[in-house]
């Protein structure tokens, strides 16, 4: 499993390890049951202490990505596609809030605002 640790990022090493894995979950390239390292495994890894991988799984555990099992190991969780669609709507609101924040400084109406929207959307890649 590919993941980034930047020592010059201000978020805790845990917190690094922790979004990408959700990320990663949420894009689909980690499915439900899929194993995920041992906490050892990713810790040497990513020269990372067994603490902060544990943590990091930690967190994961609680927010509903994975699930861990003594002497099994950690697996990505059956959670619902609910679930996923939430977190993906919590990521949609921070970016527009961003957006809106920035049309209000630039004094970009509404209604321009929504017509980029609505151009962005209808927008085939």
């Amino acid at each position: 499993m590919d993941i980034i640790i930047s020592n010059n990022s201000s978020k805790p090493i845990y917190e690094q390890i922790t979004a990408q894995i959700k990320a990663k979950i949420m894009r689909g390239e980690l499915k439900p049951g899929e194993a995920l390292p041992s906490m050892r495994a990713l810790a040497k890894a990513l020269q990372i202490s067994v603490i902060t991988a544990q943590r990091a799984y930690e967190e994961l555990q609680r927010d509903g990505f994975i699930e861990t099992t003594t002497g099994r190991g950690s697996f990505v969780s059956g959670q619902s596609s609910d679930f996923i669609l939430e977190e993906q709507q919590k990521e949609i609101e921070a970016h527009l809030q961003n957006a809106v924040e920035i049309a209000r400084a630039s004094k970009i109406s509404l209604e321009q605002l929504c017509s980029l929207l609505q151009l962005f959307y209808n927008e085939e890649d």
